[in-house]
């Protein structure tokens, strides 16, 4: 045999992680959350919480960017059974794609369906100010990568997954919903990723704009990707933390970003346990 075909399988590494994790929970996660930078405090409201550090779990790989809490919670929000990334680690970290997306295939072994994924980003659009809320509509991947390249699994999915809505119409809907029924003024729009770490330039910014795209940020493409590739449905919601480069008048910091996500903390919580309700009805 090559060293190609005595290597773990992607596939069995997650299977032998979700079945780890079945055994540390008490019901089954209805619906998984990935909680982005400084949003991470919603998973310390869980009922009947379960916490485990992600260096306990096989495979997944620890975040050191600050606000991110690096545990993975289990419980109920809203009544319904939901698992709970309290941050994520990131491409530009040095990590692979493949380590970067591992939890979205555990969870798809653990038979969850339903993902709501959330970030911090930079606004592009003019109407955007920071604090905005952004029900995510679709994304560019700007990152110069594929999380699929390589080999396809078959057990996971399609070769050639299709992304027309990979951000599911019916999880939007109810996104809206869920803020009318709150008050809460949102956006929806175009997310852009990039690699990072470096902040865009102006140049840049103006480019993402003139392809269409009205925030950006580091993360959040690549979970979405394997997500559809897994036949899981996605909902996508971005604080907008900060203007994007060129459009303010002082120089980015991830102080802000932590700053805005903590001032909007209350009715982002609020949105999204909405969100998950009406998910999990």
């Amino acid at each position: 045999m090559t060293q190609l075909q005595t290597k773990e399988s992607l596939y069995d590494r997650a299977r032998t992680t979700a079945e780890l994790l079945k055994s540390r929970i008490k019901e089954q996660p209805k619906v998984a959350l990935i909680l982005g930078s400084g949003l991470g405090a919603l998973g310390d409201t869980l009922e009947e919480r379960i916490a485990i550090d992600y260096s306990e779990i096989p495979g997944f790989p620890v975040s050191k960017v600050e606000g991110h809490a690096g545990q993975l919670a289990f419980g109920r929000l809203g009544g319904v059974p939901v698992a709970v990334m309290q941050g994520r680690v990131h491409y530009y970290e040095g990590w692979e794609m493949e380590d970067v997306t591992f939890p979205i295939r555990v969870f798809a072994l653990l038979g969850i369906k339903d993902l709501v994924v959330t970030n911090s980003a930079g606004g592009i659009n003019a109407d955007y100010v920071p604090g905005d809320l952004m029900i995510i509509s679709d994304h560019l991947n700007l990152t110069g990568v594929n999380v699929l390249r390589g080999d396809n699994d078959e057990r996971f999915g399609t070769r050639f997954p299709d992304m027309s809505d990979a951000y599911t119409t019916e999880l939007r809907q109810l996104a809206r919903k869920a803020a009318a029924d709150l008050g809460v003024d949102v956006k929806e729009g175009v997310y852009a990723g990039v690699a990072g770490p470096s902040y865009e330039t102006p140049a840049e910014v103006r480019m993402i704009g003139k392809l269409g795209g009205d925030v950006v940020g580091m993360s959040t493409v690549p979970e979405v990707i394997v997500a559809s590739h897994c036949n899981m449905r996605v909902v996508g919601i971005s604080c907008i933390t900060n203007l994007a480069a060129g459009l303010s008048a002082h120089k980015l910091t991830h102080e802000e970003v932590k700053i805005t996500a903590n001032q909007v903390r209350a009715t982002f919580g609020a949105l999204v346990q909405k969100l998950v309700e009406s998910i999990g009805r």
